[in-house]
């Protein structure tokens, strides 16, 4: 038998309520997936996933109710957005492998920062070298 849980937004701080299980302990609610995290959709049997990403406002799964709330919460990203906003986030349930609690990890994202650039810093001209080369 499940029972409803609320949940908000971090964007925009929409609030929602989620029928499940009450032997699911939840982690976080982030605004990204965490690496390593496997999740469903609420619409979906989530109960094995490793947590649930909802679209803010958008799903209308049977258990998923949207209510008319909006936290105000102080790590609400956007408190002023328009809510709901229609953005991806991600609850994420208590994980353990071989009997120790998983660590979270936000995912990896790369950024490359202008291109190839030189193999070595360009400084100011030195001048005439010493005997030598020095």
């Amino acid at each position: 038998m499940g029972f409803p849980v609320s949940y908000y937004c971090p964007h925009c701080g929409a609030v929602v309520e989620l029928e499940r299980d009450g032997y699911l302990a939840d982690k976080s609610v982030t605004p990204y997936p965490l690496e390593g995290w496997a999740y469903a959709d609420p619409a979906d049997e989530f109960e094995d996933a490793d947590g649930v990403h909802f679209v803010c406002g958008e799903s209308e799964a049977s258990r998923v109710s949207w209510t008319e709330l909006v936290s105000d919460a102080d790590d609400v990203e956007n408190p002023g957005l328009d809510s709901p906003c229609g953005r991806d986030f991600y609850l994420s349930f208590v994980k353990f492998e071989n009997g120790r609690e998983v660590e979270s990890v936000p995912e990896t994202d790369y950024v490359v920062i202008g291109g190839q650039g030189p193999a070595s810093p360009r400084g100011p001209n030195p001048g005439p070298r010493g005997p030598g080369g020095f």
